[in-house]
């Protein structure tokens, strides 16, 4: 008893200091991103700045507006989402409660294979296959426009569809274990009660299973936040207001298409966008996660 007393302590404290590096690690990234990130804000002004439209970094009188960029990251992501999310948890009912075993072993493991493909993957795919596409519907519907700026096929609507392809491996996976976390005990009672068995998926098990697929909602929205590589290749890259075919530029590519060359202010700016995007994410964590807790408690 003393040995197995001892060891307990010893993977107690282990824990304990694992989730204090945790705590400190996420404190300091927050700490430096607010150091880094605030000057650009008061020497350009917050309204300029967050509520500006034009920019124009290497202009003779520079203009550092993001509004649209930041317009861009919120309706992309919550577009990927509105198309990933549905898609990703009929799936995960599929892979859980509906499709054979056979099938199962099959679509299982290719799910897991898009969550190991690297992200500028899927954007060379997306220059490939999506943005001859993409072109083809913008030349249809644009003909007889002659103010429309032609993207070739990079646009706004083809980073949502790569987004919403990407964060699909996440929201299945996290859902399938979910539903198949679920009590069978509470799928027989609503068997016996009359049920069928799509009501009781959709009227029971789905509800049971809240928890963990508001989890992997938000993962998924990480990950559709987080993204610049796949979506730097099929986005534009244009500082535009967020319509269907118009180059746009989100809040992680505008970061990396222009890290490389900027200096000074510009340089600043940038690292401002970063300071946006952390607490954009930061923030959307923290009320998704009241939500899921809020859930639990019900």
């Amino acid at each position: 008893m003393g040995k197995k007393h001892a060891s307990e302590q010893i993977a107690k404290w282990i824990f304990t200091v694992f989730a204090i590096v945790a705590i400190v690690a996420v404190c300091s990234i927050t700490v430096y991103m607010i150091k880094i990130g605030t000057p650009a804000l008061f020497e350009v002004g917050v309204i300029d700045l967050l509520f500006g439209t034009e920019w124009k970094p290497t202009a003779d009188e520079p203009a550092f507006g993001i509004f649209y960029v930041i317009l861009t990251s919120i309706f992309g992501t919550a577009a990927a989402l509105l198309i990933g999310v549905p898609i990703g948890i009929l799936t995960a009912v599929f892979l859980a409660e509906i499709g054979n075993k056979k099938l199962v072993n099959i679509v299982q493991p290719a799910v897991e294979l898009l969550a190991a493909v690297p992200s500028v993957i899927y954007g060379l795919l997306g220059i490939m296959i999506l943005k001859p596409v993409m072109y083809q519907m913008e030349l249809a519907i644009y003909k007889d426009s002659p103010d429309h700026q032609f993207t070739g096929g990079a646009n706004f609507l083809s980073a949502i569809i790569v987004l919403a392809i990407m964060i699909l491996p996440t929201v299945i996976n996290i859902s399938t274990s979910s539903i198949r976390a679920v009590q069978p005990a509470i799928k027989s009672a609503s068997l016996a009660l009359g049920a069928t068995k799509i009501q009781t998926i959709f009227q029971v098990v789905l509800p049971a299973a809240k928890s963990g697929i508001m989890t992997a909602v938000v993962l998924g929205m990480g990950r559709a936040l987080g993204e610049a590589m796949a979506i730097n290749l099929v986005a534009g890259g244009s500082v535009n207001l967020p319509l269907p075919f118009n180059s746009v530029r989100f809040l992680t590519t505008a970061i990396v298409g222009e890290m490389s060359y900027s200096s000074g202010l510009h340089r600043q700016v940038l690292f401002t966008i970063g300071l946006v995007l952390f607490a954009f994410i930061l923030l959307t964590n923290i009320i998704l996660t009241r939500i899921i807790k809020k859930g639990e408690t019900e």
